[in-house]
């Protein structure tokens, strides 16, 4: 039997991603979001670049702005988080599962070579930990 130790980000990380574009009409990122049942997205430039997250609390952000001015508009890129923490996919997962207690992220990009390879979530983390037992 592993432990988290052994078990590594790109093992449980999903690759099929839904990205935004920092240009994209905000309401048409919150429809995604609800359509594909998803709490956030990564917002990639046209060079495919990391250049922000699109989360469920970004969208708070939208509904402040909707309470008051009924016709919300605006690009991702007014709205989403640029202060992005990243993982690389080799890193274990009780390293991973660390940076979640110690902040309040519920899912981290991951980049290889600078380029975004996918998305860890804790709820990959409790996958990982229900294959183990």
């Amino acid at each position: 039997m592993g432990t988290l130790d052994s078990l590594r980000v790109r093992d449980y990380m999903s690759t099929k991603l839904v990205t935004f574009t920092p240009d994209m009409e905000v309401m048409r990122a919150v429809n995604l979001l609800v359509q594909h049942g998803i709490a956030g997205a990564p917002v990639v430039d046209k060079s495919g670049k990391l250049v922000g997250m699109f989360s469920e609390r970004d969208c708070l952000n939208v509904a402040l702005v909707a309470s008051q001015d009924t016709c919300i508009a605006g690009p991702v890129s007014q709205f989403m988080s640029t202060k992005v923490v990243t993982v690389d996919p080799d890193m274990n997962l009780t390293q991973l599962a660390s940076m979640f207690l110690s902040q309040s992220f519920r899912r981290y990009p991951v980049l290889e070579d600078g380029k975004l390879v996918g998305q860890i979530s804790r709820s990959d983390v409790m996958r990982a930990i229900n294959q183990l037992c």
